[in-house]
């Protein structure tokens, strides 16, 4: 699986165990993220494809690098899909 291939499978796994916000976005934990079996089945560098998604401006997320435990309770937001502008 390549990094867009990656980052498109994390979009759906954060709004499957995340809560959809009025704005749009989506809002996880990283310990639901990271301990959520079909994710841990799925990515097997879960931190690299959040990074990577960071990096796109698909997610934000404080800090840099996330670890389990220390950062479970850091909350991670899947931006909403940027609207169209209009013709």
């Amino acid at each position: 699986m390549n990094v867009e291939e990656e980052v498109g499978k994390l979009k759906e796994e954060i709004q499957r165990l995340g809560q959809q916000q009025p704005d749009g976005s989506y809002k996880v934990k990283f310990g639901v993220l990271f301990n959520d079996d079909r994710c841990a089945n799925i990515f097997e560098a879960l931190v690299g494809t959040l990074r990577a998604s960071k990096k796109r401006k698909i997610l934000t997320y404080d800090g840099e690098l996330l670890l389990q435990g220390v950062h479970d309770n850091v909350e991670i937001t899947l931006l909403p899909p940027p609207a169209v502008a209009a013709a």
